[in-house]
């Protein structure tokens, strides 16, 4: 051997609000089911995935740019309740960053 030592890809994927690149463990996966928008921190729902930051001002960034529908090449809108449910805190209740 050479004596290098193999650095470990870590895959990257783009915020659909910010746009900005980022480590995957850094950004939520959101999976549709049905019509539904869904956070999938785990990462195991199947079809495609959208990646954000979790982050109100990412999300409504996400919202307002209308990228969901974009990302899983859905005509029509998406009922994006539970994933506000699970990024914007409860009113009067302000809680760190979680990590997912």
């Amino acid at each position: 051997m050479s004596g290098r030592t193999r650095v470990r890809a870590c895959p990257e994927r783009t915020c659909v609000g910010c746009r900005e690149r980022s480590s995957r463990n850094g950004l939520l996966r959101v999976a549709l089911e049905g019509n539904t928008c869904v956070p999938d921190p785990r990462g195991t729902l199947p079809g495609r995935g959208a990646y954000l930051h979790p982050v109100p001002a990412c999300l409504e960034t996400a919202l307002r740019r209308r990228a969901f529908p974009r990302a899983f090449r859905r005509g029509g809108p998406l009922d994006t309740a539970p994933l506000e449910r699970a990024i914007r805190p409860p009113a009067g209740r302000e809680t760190p960053h979680q990590q997912w």
